[in-house]
């Protein structure tokens, strides 16, 4: 929803589908929106702000968003500088509650690790004086290591970890999400259907016609044979699908909320119908002959890397 004019967009979207998404997910029953500061350059957070400006305060979600990227307004398509200076952070927070329109933040996260000098105990201090204070709800890390929460758990909870999941990419299944079990940290995993590819309508066409705008089309995963092992797995989800009567980038979803310790799960849409595409995510249960028959389709096809399957299945 951030667009494509900066440096990791997903190509051209119309403002008015993406309000028109986030409204139609709230009537559904949707009750949290994540976003960040960087998407767009505060495009998305402002275009949060138009959805929500219909509901009520009784109706209105819970919104997060993040911080720790910070970018040069005169060169939009450079990368973002990771950032942890708490002036920074403080600059931030008080830029996004204004372009979301709200008086609290209900979940504020660090978005990468610092690579400004700054150590993790000092901004991860800085958020949980923003909770003291009551700028934020919670307080969270995203893209964060199991040392690196360890270090921050030693200073105040750590309430939630953001981590990229889905069944071709599982590496947090090895630490991040048994630490996060122990310690009862919320886990929000992104990508779980990986930008696409395990959404059931990816294919070798729609890899080769992505726009230069859009960051897939820059990406290994969306090219050669790992976009063949890629579209093996999700091929591999369809009889799965056809059981549950439902979609395969359902299937996908779920198979990430099969997870011990994962709470929630980040899903993108383009549109109305997007969001009608994979919420039956948040009804339906994946069985273990499921989730055995999606483990052994990973390790037949090869596709990404970490563990296929969680201790009991």
């Amino acid at each position: 929803m951030g667009g494509a004019d900066w440096a990791v967009g997903w190509g051209a979207q119309d403002d008015r589908e993406s309000i028109a998404a986030i409204r139609h997910s709230v009537e559904r029953g949707i009750n949290w929106i994540d976003t960040a500061a960087v998407y767009g350059l505060g495009h998305s957070e402002e275009v949060v702000r138009e959805a929500l400006s219909v509901f009520t305060k009784e109706q209105r979600p819970y919104v997060f968003t993040k911080c720790g990227l910070v970018w040069d307004e005169k060169d939009r398509k450079a990368m973002p500088r990771t950032v942890g200076a708490p002036a920074s952070i403080r600059q931030e927070v008080e830029a996004s509650l204004r372009r979301l329109g709200v008086e609290r933040i209900d979940l504020y996260q660090m978005h990468w690790p610092a690579k400004d000098g700054t150590p993790i105990e000092t901004y991860w201090q800085t958020l949980l004086d923003l909770k003291k204070e009551g700028k934020v709800r919670a307080v969270g890390l995203s893209n964060h290591s199991a040392e690196q929460l360890q270090a921050a758990e030693l200073l105040g909870h750590v309430d939630t970890l953001q981590p990229p999941f889905s069944a071709i990419r599982r590496e947090a299944a090895a630490q991040e999400l048994p630490w996060c079990a122990a310690h009862q940290t919320g886990v929000i995993v992104y990508s779980p259907m990986q930008a696409g590819l395990l959404s059931g309508a990816f294919s070798i066409a729609r890899a080769e016609a992505l726009p230069k705008d859009d960051w897939r089309s820059r990406n290994a995963e969306y090219a050669g044979d790992l976009l063949l092992r890629n579209l093996r797995l999700a091929d591999a989800m369809k009889p799965i699908a056809e059981r549950h009567k439902t979609s395969v980038a359902t299937v996908a979803v779920a198979w990430t909320l099969a997870w011990p310790g994962v709470t929630g799960a980040i899903v993108g849409a383009r549109s109305p119908a997007q969001v009608d595409g994979w919420l039956d995510a948040a009804m339906i249960e994946l069985t273990a002959e499921d989730m055995r028959a999606i483990g052994k389709a990973i390790e037949t096809t090869g596709a990404g890397k970490g563990l296929a399957l969680p201790a009991g299945f």
